[in-house]
């Protein structure tokens, strides 16, 4: 009909417009993360697969296949052959190699043996080898026992936690002191404290080893990696001082009203509001305690009975380097304690971080 419109076939709004912008957006940052995070993760499942492969698979087959396999082989006449694709004119079959030649080879059918031997003109060498998904666990027995790991995983436990709790009671305190108390010159002791933060642990490594060694003769036993955090640490009173800050003062000035002295006001006010911190503070402690290196190498040498798991391994890796899948199994369970901490404490551990704004 003349001059009648039609509603357009296409809707132009600008409302589907921007939410089709904020779509695609949320879209590519998604793709974005998940590459990084598959990016990330690649080597992690590198070492899991490995870990579960066998020693000829990993040193003979370096661009054979990716999951942990093993050949295919088929007993003929009292002989184990193996077993290639080999491919015919009725399509790809699956043949016991009997005879090799280098024009051509004879097969066997393992579907048919009585059928006698089959002549394929080729070389063998061009064909893949058939294999069935075969993962070895056992690697991770040999390496638990190899390794003497409940002995390792004891004394790395208890050097983490006994360090924990002494650098929690300590950061604490102090943080609490520095949030809370009128000290005089207390920004300035503040700033002193937080300088040293930025001092290289080898400045300090010659001095801290002799007082150790010829004074307090600590050496050879778990007191130099415990004791000095019970005398806090900078960078764990910073954030906890950061989240104490955040904890209104009208809530110390109430329990104050009823009577509670400063040590009460800590232990029934501060402390219980201010677990996502202190979680956050235990987990980063923990997790590089667990892997600290340097330290039990050089206060723990010659006592192996004591040592743990980062230098265990390490001596692990030299004795058995050429067994790599021994290697990547003990390391990864080496790594699943820290990373069942950290997902069983998550939600405290991020709340720390996000309120105090401090990243390790």
């Amino acid at each position: 009909m003349a001059g009648a419109t039609y509603p357009s076939a296409v809707n132009t709004s600008p409302y589907y417009s921007v939410r089709l912008r904020r779509f695609a957006a949320s879209a590519m940052v998604t793709l974005l993360a998940l590459t990084f995070l598959l990016a990330y993760l690649l080597p992690f499942g590198n070492m899991a697969l490995m870990s579960l492969k066998s020693q000829d698979q990993i040193v003979t087959s370096a661009t054979g296949p990716v999951l942990p396999v093993e050949s295919i082989s088929f007993n003929y006449e009292g002989e184990d052959y193996p077993i290639y694709t080999v491919p015919t004119e009725s399509g790809d079959m699956q043949w016991a190699l009997v005879n090799k030649g280098r024009q051509s080879s004879q097969f066997v059918d393992p579907a048919h043996p009585d059928a006698g031997l089959i002549e394929w003109e080729g070389s063998w060498r061009t064909l893949e080898p058939a294999y069935t998904v075969e993962p070895h666990y056992e690697n991770y027995s040999i390496a638990w026992e190899l390794l003497n790991f409940p002995l390792l995983f004891l004394n790395t436990f208890i050097i983490a936690v006994v360090g924990m709790i002494g650098t929690l009671l300590s950061s604490i305190c102090v943080a609490y002191a520095f949030a809370r108390f009128p000290i005089p010159g207390k920004n300035m002791l503040f700033i002193i404290l937080i300088g040293t933060i930025i001092l290289p642990g080898q400045v300090t490594l010659i001095p801290t080893y002799a007082f150790f060694a010829n004074v307090l003769h600590w050496t050879g036993t778990w007191l130099p990696l415990i004791v000095p955090h019970f005398f806090s640490n900078a960078y764990n009173v910073f954030l906890l001082r950061q989240f104490f800050m955040t904890l209104p003062r009208e809530l110390d000035e109430a329990a104050m009203i009823d009577g509670a002295s400063p040590f009460q006001i800590l232990l029934k006010v501060v402390i219980p509001q201010s677990w996502p911190a202190i979680v956050a503070v235990g987990l980063f402690h923990f997790v590089w305690a667990w892997n600290d290196y340097f330290g039990p190498l050089i206060y723990l040498l010659g006592k192996p009975e004591l040592q743990p798991i980062s230098v265990g391994m390490q001596r692990f890796n030299a004795r058995y380097s050429s067994q790599p899948e021994l290697i990547q199994a003990s390391a990864l369970m080496g790594m699943v304690l820290p990373v069942v901490l950290f997902f069983l404490t998550q939600r405290f551990f991020m709340r720390g971080v996000v309120i105090t704004g401090v990243e390790k």
